[in-house]
């Protein structure tokens, strides 16, 4: 039996090229906007509210001076802005990690440590929460894209380096 010869590339017979075809541009209808969800704000708990925030500044402000050894915000701040900052980060990867995770019980615990933790950091930042309060006011009414859009672009001017 007489074997077939492959087609190779090379050997391959060529097939003719095809006429090209005029392309015509078909017009597609414009997709409508999908549309929006409806969504509405529940009541407020008759809970504790955000002034709880304004309340546990103070006391940490309070504490910036006490004993480190008798406060732990005064032990946080006594061990400078790099451990503070450190902290923070910390606490908010946890909290992410609890998000990611649908832990919603240790998602409450980890944003409440979050928030102590960046109200150490406004403290030893030397700000108070109504400035950033100010802040979120400004933006209350604007588009969060049309916000992000109207920043400054950030000049780094400063080396960074990892904490140990």
């Amino acid at each position: 039996m007489a074997k077939k010869a492959e087609k190779t590339p090379e050997t391959a017979p060529k097939k003719k090229a095809a006429a090209a075809k005029p392309k015509t541009t078909k017009t597609k209808a414009a997709k409508p906007a999908p549309a929006r969800r409806q969504v509405t704000v529940p009541p407020p708990f008759a809970a504790p509210d955000a002034r709880v925030l304004d309340r546990l500044w103070a006391t940490v402000l309070s504490r910036k001076d006490a004993d480190p050894n008798q406060s732990h915000s005064a032990r946080l701040l006594s061990r400078g802005t790099e451990k503070v900052a450190q902290k923070f980060g910390e606490e908010a990867v946890e909290c992410v990690i609890e998000a990611v995770a649908g832990k919603t019980t240790a998602l409450i615990g980890e944003s409440a440590d979050v928030l102590y933790h960046l109200l150490v950091l406004w403290v030893d930042a030397g700000l108070r929460p109504e400035q950033v309060w100010a802040e979120l006011t400004r933006r209350e009414g604007m588009s969060g894209i049309a916000e992000k859009a109207a920043r400054k672009p950030l000049q780094l001017g400063f080396p960074t380096k990892k904490i140990p």
